[in-house]
């Protein structure tokens, strides 16, 4: 099956993000539901921030790896949990919720 880019939305947040074609293969491979938060809020919740108790619950108490990037609006540092490529522009948070397709 070909996958391709798709913008969910936060349950969190309410933010758009991109649920890229590698990660919905990684998540079909492994049987996984699509992620319901956007990597911001999961990273949030990963460190205690979740409203479960805290802890985020997934076990080896490591925390994703995050990879340095700069944001193609603004130009900031930022770190997203994905190995950006030059093929596609990379957004802070800030600038993402600026790119959301209208609807």
């Amino acid at each position: 099956m070909a996958y391709e880019d798709r913008n969910l939305t936060c349950v969190e947040c309410n933010s758009e993000f991109v649920f890229s074609a590698d990660d919905q293969q990684f998540h079909a491979e492994r049987e996984y539901q699509d992620p319901k938060r956007c990597p911001s809020c999961r990273q949030a919740k990963r460190a205690g921030g979740g409203g479960y108790g805290g802890g985020g619950g997934y076990g080896g108490g490591g925390s994703r790896q995050m990879y340095d990037a700069v944001c193609a609006d603004c130009g900031n540092a930022c770190q997203v949990p994905f190995q950006p490529t030059q093929d596609r522009p990379v957004y802070c948070s800030d600038c993402f919720s600026k790119h959301k397709p209208s609807r």
